[in-house]
């Protein structure tokens, strides 16, 4: 009953109002495309962007899209259901280990905490890859601790297998090495003493291969090396070198676990307080649990400095820190509700700290739409300027949601420090899944069209047209996407001096952003047909 319940709340947690915002150009829209790409040429084998071959990531989630698209339509809703799913699985999975951890009270902390931490919860009102990925190279991680412990070592083994080659064919080969640098670090922090035999370890490798060779398999049979190799190089230059601009210091992903994990990460900080009491009384579940916590310490600390050493930087790949991240707060959370531990001055203060914060950039949002001419003197970005002309209503009354934020947080502070504890935290807990959902729904679609809307909107105003469309001077995905844009039978369509100068068999439409806009308005064969909110709009003449 309890897995009905858990599933039930996270489906309205997860479900309601994933269409009510256009899909975020790069990832969203990226995924979506190919999803929508290979139902319209049939080609489920490999990935296209643009139909030309996309080696950048494996199928599996595109094929979860594709799906989801037969069964609700080619639209935004469509394409951010699987994760939406994967977010029920996630939260029932979370109940389900803890439980065999500890206990039921202790699964449904995991779950509460998970779900009530901005970014974890807010991946799954996405359309990204990771929220899938994590989840598979968990469970991986997951089943192979089991082999330890459970009568059925080799089916532990077995599931694995089979989850690490799902991770991998849901975001490439970064799996294999997440799991083996995590196998290495555990086995050097056990001083050379691992449970797992070669035999499960021989049994995990096997699956992994076959689970992975269901297409990597039938795409070489059928269309040789070409595509694989490219595949393989593209993630080699993606963990050495800056993908698409996307750099930033070595800290970088510190700073997203803190803030973007909220409240879930101000309670790994009870950790720094001297020797602490186990959760069990002298069980035998005291080594699991005590190995569990390695295996997590272990894929925390392993996921963080890599993605913290590798060249590019993106919010989401420390994503898969949100696991060990959250079972860490739970472990503390769950002492603190049974009394085993208290939260100190300064664990309190910092708590207070980070959530006042968020609740004041909350707030800020709609006073500075309000104020917008105010601060745009201040912003030497001319395109971020010309964003914030677009016509988005606010009212000074929506600051309250990150007012009202703030209240709780003190109101969750104030009953901690007065030892009310369980409220304490329920509250601070229940009161961000509100405010999410309240953000996700209020606030993302007002910010959306600041940084994309009128682009948008114009791609819009072409479904349906036999025209060519083209982003120049900048990357997107969405010309394809919000176009509908169908195969086009000239191979010249992909040479940009040929639609700018050629003898083109069907109109042309062009976006520039206006920082870039200056050799494209005064281009002879191009007509400038509108401008938007740092936009400009041509058509070949």
């Amino acid at each position: 009953m309890k897995y009905l319940l858990i599933a039930l709340i996270a489906a309205l947690l997860f479900i309601p109002f994933l269409g009510a915002v256009h899909l975020f150009d790069w990832d969203e829209i990226n995924f979506a495309e190919a999803a929508r790409e290979m139902i319209v040429s049939h080609n489920y084998s490999q990935v296209q962007i643009d139909f030309r071959p996309f080696w950048e990531k494996p199928p599996l989630f595109i094929w979860m899209q594709a799906g989801s698209m037969l069964l609700f339509g080619v639209n935004d809703f469509a394409a951010r259901f699987p994760n939406a799913v994967i977010g029920i699985a996630t939260l029932v999975s979370l109940f389900a280990i803890g439980k065999k951890l500890t206990d039921d009270k202790f699964g449904l902390w995991w779950v509460l905490i998970y779900a009530g931490s901005w970014l974890p919860h807010f991946y799954f009102k996405s359309g990204i890859i990771d929220p899938t990925f994590n989840l598979f190279i968990f469970l991986a991680i997951y089943f192979a601790y089991r082999v330890t412990y459970s009568a059925r070592a080799l089916n532990m083994a077995i599931l694995s297998g089979v989850f690490l080659g799902l991770a991998v064919l849901t975001k490439g080969p970064v799996a294999i090495l997440v799991a083996m640098l995590t196998l290495l670090v555990y086995w050097v922090w056990n001083k050379g003493r691992i449970h797992l035999k070669f035999s499960h370890l021989g049994l995990i490798a096997l699956f992994a291969c076959l689970t992975t060779l269901l297409w990597f398999g039938y795409e070489i049979l059928s269309h040789g090396w070409w595509f694989v190799n490219e595949f393989v190089q593209y993630q080699i230059r993606l963990l050495t070198t800056e993908d698409a601009g996307h750099g930033g210091p070595f800290f970088y992903h510190w700073i997203v676990l803190l803030l973007g994990c909220f409240p879930a990460s101000a309670f790994l900080f009870t950790y720094f307080q001297g020797k602490k009491k186990s959760i069990y009384n002298n069980t035998p579940a005291v080594a699991e649990m005590k190995d569990f916590k390695v295996w997590m310490w272990v894929l925390f600390w392993v996921v963080l400095i890599l993605f913290s050493i590798v060249k590019t930087k993106i919010v989401h790949y420390s994503s898969l820190c949100y696991f060990p991240l959250t079972f860490l707060a739970a472990v503390q959370v769950y002492k603190l509700s049974e009394g085993k531990i208290r939260m100190r001055g300064w664990n309190i203060a910092l708590l207070l700290v980070i959530g006042i914060v968020l609740g004041i950039a909350i707030a800020a949002l709609p006073l500075a739409g309000l104020y917008k001419d105010k601060l745009i003197p201040y912003i030497g970005d001319k395109f971020a300027v010309a964003n914030l002309q677009a016509q988005v209503q606010w009212s000074a009354a929506e600051a309250c949601y990150g007012l009202g934020y703030v209240l709780l947080v003190i109101i969750s502070a104030i009953l901690l420090i007065r030892h009310k504890t369980t409220n304490g935290l329920i509250c601070l807990f229940i009161s961000t899944i509100l405010v999410i959902q309240v953000t996700v729904v209020h606030f993302v679609p007002k910010v959306e069209r600041y940084s994309q809307g009128a682009a948008i909107d114009f791609f819009k105003s072409l479904q349906g047209k036999d025209v060519y469309v083209k982003a120049l001077g900048y990357h997107s995905y969405a010309q394809h996407y919000y176009s509908r844009e169908m195969p086009h039978s000239n191979p010249d369509y992909y040479n940009t001096g040929w639609l700018l100068n050629g003898k083109i068999d069907k109109p042309a439409y062009f976006i520039c952003r206006i920082t870039d806009a200056e050799e494209f308005i005064h281009h002879p064969n191009l007509e400038v047909i509108g401008e938007k909110n740092g936009f400009v709009f041509l058509k070949r003449k």
